[in-house]
C-alpha cells in the first residue's frame, strides 16, 4: 500500500491558502494517497501561540502527530525545510521528499532580514523591502495572526547543517523557480545523496505551489498516477 502523503506549506500560508486552490490533495487522493495536510504551529487553524519558546519543538511535535508508519512528504519554502529537519530526526518514518521553494537560502539565514519580516507580519513592514512587504499581505488574510508568525520566526530554529543531512537518504525531488530569490539549488543538491532537480522556468517564489510543473513533479516523484 502506498504511503499516505504529508503537505507542509510555507511561512504565512495554510492549508487552505498553498494546497486547497491547486488541486493537489484531490488530484493525490484520486491516485489513491491518503493526504495529511498540516497547518504548522501559528498559522491557519493551528494553535497560536505569542512567545517564540512555544515553537522551539515544532518539529518534534509534528512527529509525533504522524500514524504509524512511513509517509511521503511535500514541503514548500519553510515547510520544505521543517520537512528535511523532520527526515533528519527521524528517517525511518520518510519515504519519498520534494522540497520547493528552497536552496541556498538553506545555508545562509539572514538574521536581519528575518526580524525585518517579523517586524512586517507584526504590520511595522519597511516599506523598501519587498520581501517584508509581501509576507505582511499574506498576514492579514483572515486565518492568520500576525503577532504569532512574528513569534515564529523569531523562535530558536532547529539545525540543519551537514551531519543532518548525511542523515537524510530518501529520494529526495527539489523543485525551484527560476526567478525565486531562495536559489540557486545547487547548494542544497550537493548536500543530499539522493536528490535531483526539477526547475519551473520563469516561476518567482511565491507562484511555485500554483505552477503546473511543480505539481507535475510532486505526481511524477511520488509515482501518484
Amino acid at each position: 500500500m502506498a504511503n499516505p502523503v504529508l503537505l507542509l506549506h510555507g511561512f504565512t500560508g495554510s492549508v487552505s491558502s498553498t494546497w486547497k486552490p491547486t488541486g493537489l490533495i484531490e488530484l493525490l487522493q484520486e491516485a489513491g494517497r491518503e493526504v495529511i495536510a498540516i497547518d504548522l504551529p501559528g498559522h491557519g487553524t493551528a494553535v497560536k501561540h505569542h512567545d517564540p519558546k512555544a515553537y522551539a519543538d515544532m518539529e518534534e511535535g509534528l512527529i509525533e502527530e504522524l500514524p504509524e508508519g512511513m509517509v511521503d512528504g511535500v514541503g514548500f519554502s519553510m515547510g520544505a525545510r521543517t520537512l528535511l529537519c523532520m527526515a533528519a530526526i527521524a528517517p525511518h518514518k520518510f519515504g519519498k521528499l520534494v522540497v520547493a521553494g528552497v536552496g541556498r537560502n538553506l545555508f545562509e539565514r539572514d538574521e536581519a532580514q528575518a526580524e525585518r519580516i517579523a517586524k512586517g507580519v507584526q504590520g511595522e513592514a519597511d516599506p523598501g523591502d519587498v520581501h517584508a512587504q509581501t509576507f505582511a499581505r499574506y498576514a492579514t488574510e483572515a486565518d492568520q495572526d500576525g503577532q504569532a508568525l512574528a513569534a515564529f520566526m523569531r523562535r530558536k530554529h532547529y539545525p540543519l547543517g551537514e551531519s543532518e543531512f548525511q542523515l537524510i537518504t530518501h529520494p529526495v525531488r527539489v523543485v525551484l523557480g527560476t526567478e525565486d530569490f531562495a536559489g540557486p539549488a545547487d547548494p542544497l543538491l550537493n548536500s543530499l545523496s539522493n536528490s535531483v532537480l526539477t526547475e519551473l522556468r520563469g516561476c518567482d517564489h511565491f507562484a511555485t505551489p500554483k505552477n503546473f510543473g511543480f505539481i507535475d513533479a510532486v505526481l511524477d516523484h511520488l509515482e501518484a498516477f
